[in-house]
């Protein structure tokens, strides 16, 4: 039982729980324990600002994607900051070298460019291994055109003095296995390089805290890498530190008819939850069952007692869609829906598209007392536009 929903009294609003957040660190702390690796969190995937404190008391530190994620992680956790662009800009690459303790450059170009400026860093550079497992293209950084890394063959011959490190990303909500697969494309092709720098970062895509995953087989893997090169080894979860550790609740404005009960909740897949669509997946829902997805594909069978609807968002997008679910009983406007699991890349992805608001964000702690965090409002729409 959600005991909270019965005090929540505005709506859309994300939940992160601290017992389930603090679950999830935990294990990602022993696994750095257990392997000698430092776990990073990747803000990419899970930036709260009330968790931030939390998650710093297991990890080392953050890995960012720019300036703001880098003033984020210092103002929130102030612990290692690891920050990598695609392309650093001029204009604000003395605030990024002032904050952060590694730096990752994606080509040579910004290698040489920015050595000497960030030389009393740890300058590391991203490679592109050229194999990849991800599940989908669009989440593939070593597909063909990537422009993300450097390649082997490109390194040939090449002065990378004041190199620190290496850094690669190409996994995706991936195994134990996937990872293994990919550290030896990367040995393959860069262990030249290996053998010459002090750490190597093996990016993010880890689905550890998932059921299921091989945490042992995680642990070996980075153990006997560390130990083969004499290298220190950094993971950089995202998505594992806010696995499941929240929900997204909204609530029943309106059902409408249409060959089929349709409800418009005063949430949207494409603003609130755009991995849904962009993934794409279908959300699990609270005491509901997945009958279609929301592209009409059929998932089961409605039985005998229970109520179909399909959940829609209050966007005037066509598709703004998050599928077809069974209910134990019926839905009535006011009732509250509750989609599991919507933390990690959502908060940090929402948009305000068609003026929707932008749910509140919101705080379970481990008195099971909900906190309000940031209630947003007209103003965060308006200073945008």
């Amino acid at each position: 039982m959600l005991d909270y929903l019965d005090g929540l009294k505005t709506t859309p609003a994300y939940i992160l729980e601290e017992d389930k957040l603090r679950k999830n660190c935990e294990l990602l702390a022993s696994v750095g324990e257990k392997s000698s690796t430092k776990v990073l969190l990747a803000l990419k995937g899970f930036a709260f600002s009330r968790a931030m404190k939390i998650v710093g008391e297991y990890l080392q530190g953050c890995t960012c994607s720019g300036l703001w994620e880098a003033k984020f992680a210092k103002e929130f956790m102030d612990k290692e900051i690891h920050t990598y662009s695609p392309a650093f800009k001029d204009d604000e690459m003395d605030e990024i070298i002032n904050l952060s303790h590694h730096l990752v450059f994606n080509s040579l170009n910004q290698f040489e460019k920015f050595k000497e400026k960030a030389k009393e860093k740890s300058l590391g550079i991203r490679c592109n291994v050229e194999f990849s497992l991800a599940p989908k293209e669009l989440y593939n950084p070593c597909g063909r055109y990537s422009r993300l890394g450097i390649r082997a063959k490109d390194l040939e011959d090449t002065n990378l003095e004041g190199l620190s490190g290496l850094h690669f990303h190409a996994l995706c909500e991936e195994s134990a296995d996937a990872l293994e697969a990919v550290l030896r494309a990367f040995e393959n092709r860069f262990s030249p390089w290996i053998r010459k720098v002090k750490w190597v970062n093996f990016g993010g895509g880890h689905h550890i805290t998932k059921k299921g995953y091989d945490v042992q087989k995680l642990i070996d893997i980075c153990k006997k890498f560390s130990d083969k090169y004499g290298v220190q080894v950094y993971l950089e979860p995202g998505e594992a530190v806010g696995w499941q550790s929240g929900n997204l609740v909204a609530s029943v404005i309106d059902i409408v008819e249409n060959e089929k009960q349709i409800v418009i909740l005063d949430t949207s897949s494409e603003a609130h939850m755009p991995d849904t669509i962009i993934m794409p997946y279908t959300s699990e829902v609270k005491n509901a069952r997945i009958l279609a997805t929301r592209e009409n594909e059929k998932i089961s069978d409605l039985k005998k007692g229970e109520f179909a609807y399909w959940l829609t968002g209050n966007t005037c997008l066509a598709g703004d869609v998050m599928g077809e679910y069974a209910f134990d009983k019926k839905l009535n406007i006011g009732d509250k829906v509750v989609f599991l699991d919507q933390i990690h890349y959502t908060i940090v992805k929402n948009t305000t598209f068609n003026g929707v608001r932008l749910p509140n964000l919101m705080f379970l702690n481990s008195k099971n007392e909900l906190e309000m965090v940031r209630e947003f409002s007209y103003e965060n729409y308006s200073k945008r536009n």
